[in-house]
């Protein structure tokens, strides 16, 4: 029998006074007390005791980030237009921005990033990404391979993918912080501004897939349009912070009645005895009573030339946000650029208008929430131990005006290309001032080093101290790598 001691017809959150049975369906049911958290904290921990790699590396960078922010430039930016600039090419190949000098001797990119080109001494330059296509020319299949790291078996000639559904294979944060839990109140994993999206598929590759919903992100997702660049203003966090009517002491001395229907559990206690439910519980309720989550979402806390910095936009202000996140202890934010692919105003996807777009829309935007993130990390003192990569799901192709995909292009538009393309990586131990890789004479192809996004992944994990090769068993019970891939070592200094 399960005896829950006080007086009958009374409410717990007075310290005076007693328990009813309403309180007891508190306890069972109420969100607010963080018991579905709870539960997701411990499913967490639970499997990162059957992923750690037991004994550490010795190559270079391994183990050195505790936390990632990635940039993802959703659309397929083109490496031609900003970071593989090309002379003596072809009319139909050329970029119409003219080449410009970094603040690495021999490292140049286009005009389009002149705050980027006066700080690269920061990153390293991958301008060999490359794999090749296996229905994976359009966004969607593309997307989930870069953020899981493998293909889908059910892709359709376009390259459209079903929904999200359980069986899906997790995104690489899902993976991280399964594997490294938090030591802090803070969410593990965040997503912003916007879900991976193309045409009317919603989120795929951006969940945790078959290892279930306890190790989805926390999803921060403002009101207001692709075109709408303030909505970074209008954050709305009410599920991390008490409800006006609830403060803290009481909400902890709910907590006592948990702790009362526990003592009473003798059997209970017994067969969960190895999950330490009270700490997961304890670690929900620590992130919903401290605030942590909720004052790193506070934009309004950053004085504005902080906020200048990165830009007052959506883009920009995600970055800072990203920044403010991980600062707090997140370990895994990502930073979906904030325009959805298959359109246009804004968007990567430039099967039109190239220049216009790109000079005066997304290169600005790029230039300055990138280079603002990178500073401010730096100055700081966290780029030492935050790994920050952008890039996009594929390149653009050489030849303006062509179909590589089945999209029209107009003669100011490059279509999708997988074969070539650029990404960033800065902190955690990564070169400073350097370049991975080359592309051939017309950045069609890899002429040196070629990295495969499967190989991007490893590295990632690698940074935080994770093998590659670690298996994790999927809906069907079968053993998979978190990626079939190496890490590419070399990018470390």
């Amino acid at each position: 029998m399960i005896i829950v001691p006080g007086q009958p017809g009374k409410d717990l959150c007075d310290p005076q006074l007693g328990t009813t049975r309403r309180d007891i369906l508190r306890v069972g049911g109420s969100g607010l007390l963080g018991v579905g958290l709870g539960t997701m904290l411990q499913l967490q921990a639970a499997s990162a005791r059957a992923g750690d790699v037991a004994g550490g590396k010795a190559a270079p960078g391994w183990g050195r980030a505790k936390s990632i922010i990635m940039v993802y430039l959703q659309g397929g930016p083109s490496h031609l237009d900003l970071w593989d600039p090309k002379d003596g090419v072809p009319d139909n190949v050329r970029s119409e921005f003219k080449r410009i000098p970094t603040k690495v001797p021999g490292i140049d990119v286009t005009e389009i990033l002149p705050k980027l080109a006066a700080i690269t001494d920061k990153f390293t330059l991958v301008r060999s990404m490359s794999y090749t296509p296996n229905g994976l020319f359009n966004h969607t299949a593309a997307i989930y391979q870069m953020m899981t790291g493998y293909t889908t078996d059910k892709v359709s000639p376009s390259g459209q993918l079903e929904p999200p559904n359980a069986k899906d294979f997790p995104n690489f944060g899902s993976q991280i912080v399964r594997l490294r839990p938090q030591t802090v109140p803070m969410l593990p994993f965040v997503m912003l501004p916007r879900p991976l999206q193309e045409s009317n598929v919603v989120g795929k590759g951006g969940t945790a897939g078959f290892l279930g919903r306890a190790f989805d992100p926390y999803t921060l997702f403002p009101d207001g349009d692709d075109m709408d660049l303030t909505k970074m203003d209008r954050i709305k966090v009410e599920d991390l912070q008490l409800r006006p009517e609830v403060f803290a002491l009481r909400l902890q001395r709910r907590a006592k009645l948990r702790d009362a229907l526990s003592a009473g559990m003798k059997a209970v206690d017994e067969a969960t005895a190895d999950y330490k439910l009270d700490e997961y519980y304890d670690r929900a309720l620590s992130l919903v009573v401290s605030g942590r989550a909720r004052e790193a979402f506070n934009l309004a806390a950053e004085d504005d030339a902080t906020r200048d910095l990165y830009g007052r936009n959506t883009f920009g202000q995600s970055c800072l946000l990203a920044r403010r996140v991980v600062e707090a202890g997140a370990k895994v934010v990502e930073v979906i650029w904030p325009k959805v692919a298959n359109s246009d105003n804004h968007s990567w996807d430039h099967h039109t208008g190239l220049t216009e777009r790109m000079k005066n829309q997304s290169g600005p935007m790029l230039d300055q929430g990138l280079s603002g993130l990178l500073t401010d990390l730096d100055r700081r003192g966290m780029l030492d131990e935050t790994l920050v990569v952008a890039v996009g799901e594929f390149g653009r192709s050489p030849r303006k005006g062509v179909s590589t995909s089945g999209n029209g292009n107009s003669a100011d538009g490059r279509d999708h290309w997988p074969y070539c393309y650029t990404a960033v990586l800065a902190g955690a131990g990564i070169r400073r001032g350097h370049v991975h890789g080359s592309s051939d004479k017309t950045g069609s192809a890899p002429l040196t080093d070629p990295v495969h996004p499967g190989e991007l992944l490893a590295t990632i994990y690698h940074t935080f101290g994770i093998d590659p090769a670690t298996m994790v068993m999927n809906h069907l019970n079968q053993p998979r790598e978190l990626v079939k891939a190496e890490a590419v070592t070399r990018l470390f200094g």
